[in-house]
């Protein structure tokens, strides 16, 4: 009689908390890098700015206008310190959640092993016991047979 792994509910609760720490890694790194883009369209955004700066003083500007574009910078320059600070705690969140993935797939590894390891004895000691089961069956063959032949 196979014997089932004592450890099987605890295997499915590995394999689901490691199934949803995949799911919020995944998450985690989208995150970082919509983060990421958004800070690099920000920063594009401003040398774009920036150039048209440039372009309008070689034709000449008034104060005003110069403040505004100036404003304006300096606001997208905020824009750009706040996303800077939101990607370097997004790549700190995907860090951690790395982190706890590796800890939960290592914790089911370690009891997916246990399971192979059980599963290899039951087949070790099914083949045994069918093993005896074939030998007695070939003993009594023998024995019931008389050793001169007739039957």
């Amino acid at each position: 009689m196979v014997q089932t792994f004592s450890l099987q509910p605890l295997l499915e609760l590995m394999q689901t908390r490691s199934d949803e720490a995949t799911r919020q890694l995944g998450k985690l790194i989208a995150a970082e890098q919509n983060a990421k883009s958004r800070l690099q369209m920000l920063e594009q955004y401003r040398e774009e700015y920036a150039q048209r700066l440039r372009d309008a003083t070689e034709q000449g500007i008034t104060r005003s206008i110069l403040k505004n574009y100036q404003d304006f910078l300096a606001r997208i320059d905020q824009a750009i310190t706040q996303q800077d600070m939101a990607v370097r705690h997004s790549e700190s969140s995907t860090a951690a959640g790395q982190d706890h993935w590796k800890e939960q797939n290592k914790r089911l590894k370690a009891i997916d092993t246990l399971s192979v390891r059980h599963d290899v004895r039951e087949r070790l000691h099914s083949g045994k016991q069918e093993q005896k089961i074939l030998d007695e069956f070939s003993t009594r063959k023998f024995v019931t047979r008389d050793p001169a032949g007739d039957e």
